[in-house]
């Protein structure tokens, strides 16, 4: 007869069983998980990754998880993870997923995480959607600035409106730039000391207006002509702006909700937490796009496919369950990427190193 699993245990085989692309259960149980002989291969055209198992799985009883929202890495090659867990709400890991330090109890909405600054003078942005607020604090966790609600704006009546999912940092300057996903659907433009400059977007149907402007960007790819990338997640697509608002295109990723689009070299990469629909769960997937804005890679979902320059629907591969609701990547150096997950049964970040 086989012992019981230890609670430790159990939270490293559940979280080991969804890293190497088992298909788990809804409800896991200690007798429910089966294991996979070797870690699974994602990815496509050159962008083909192999999981990590047991990547960062701690301690659930010392340091727990609930929706692993975000991650950045510091100048020292840290990996910070935000979570709306109180009980330590920043995680902070080495790239071999040892933890290093944890850090806050007083985000409960912790739900977007951006690092800006440099060297010794890195600061984190926490976009918190319960607290109505956008935080900024050291890297260990001392509060610098608050971003309240925009009540300057005239489209705010009180603070429980605006419910912020993210914000940017435009190296240049500092400039801040604070997307309003599960509020009202404004993108605000402050200066780096939290001055509100301007403001636009809002929920509608032009190019303009947004459906969930959950993630945004500043692309310096093309350094003489910086733009902002915008998330319009329910819409499946990302939309292009300058830096001071004027809409210059769309990239159209159907099938794929996406949460925040994130540069790496001349790439771009994002976590998409459900495929085809709204309301279909465990169906997400990671998707790189290149520099010509195509999809080149899709990681755990179908493989991209372009007809007459438009791209296929894309969706879950049901034949290997390697993600079930991914919300955001980091891209380390090695080109391996870092997937923290909303709503998947409170498991620690997923890696995957790159083998092509």
């Amino acid at each position: 007869m086989a012992l019981p699993l230890s609670r430790r245990s159990f939270m490293r085989q559940a979280s080991l069983a969804t890293a190497v692309g088992i298909a788990t259960p809804a409800v896991l149980s200690a007798t429910s998980v089966r294991y996979s002989a070797e870690p699974a291969v994602v990815g496509h055209n050159g962008f083909r990754y192999r999981v990590v198992p047991e990547w960062g799985v701690l301690d659930a009883g010392k340091n727990p998880v609930n929706d692993c929202h975000e991650m950045v890495q510091d100048a020292k090659g840290r990996i910070i993870l935000l979570t709306n867990e109180t009980k330590n709400n920043i995680l902070i890991y080495d790239k071999s997923g040892k933890l290093l330090d944890v850090w806050g109890h007083e985000y409960p909405g912790g739900h977007g995480l951006t690092i800006g600054g440099d060297d010794n003078d890195q600061y984190l942005l926490i976009a918190d959607t319960d607290r109505h607020q956008v935080i900024k604090t050291d890297l260990k966790g001392r509060e610098l600035m608050k971003l309240e609600y925009p009540k300057e704006t005239g489209q705010y009546a009180y603070p429980s409106q605006f419910k912020p999912t993210e914000t940017a940092v435009n190296p240049a300057n500092g400039d801040i730039y604070v997307v309003d996903g599960y509020g009202l659907n404004y993108v605000m433009h402050y200066d780096k000391g939290g001055r509100l400059i301007r403001y636009w977007g809002g929920k509608g149907e032009g190019d303009g207006t947004f459906d969930c402007c959950h993630g945004v960007v500043v692309d310096r790819r093309n350094a003489s002509a910086p733009t902002l990338l915008i998330t319009d997640r329910r819409r499946n697509a990302l939309k292009r702006f300058s830096l001071d608002g004027k809409y210059v295109s769309t990239i159209a990723l159907p099938g794929s909700y996406i949460c925040r689009p994130v540069i790496h070299g001349e790439n771009l990469y994002g976590a998409v937490f459900r495929s085809t629909s709204d309301s279909y769960p465990d169906s997400g997937y990671i998707q790189i796009l290149d520099k010509n804005d195509r999809v080149v890679s899709t990681p755990g979902g179908s493989e991209p496919v372009y007809q007459n320059g438009k791209l296929n629907e894309q969706r879950k591969d049901r034949s290997q369950a390697v993600f079930l609701h991914p919300h955001d990547v980091l891209v380390d150096e090695d080109d391996s990427i870092y997937v923290a997950q909303w709503a998947s049964r409170k498991t620690y970040p997923i890696k995957l190193q790159r083998i092509a």
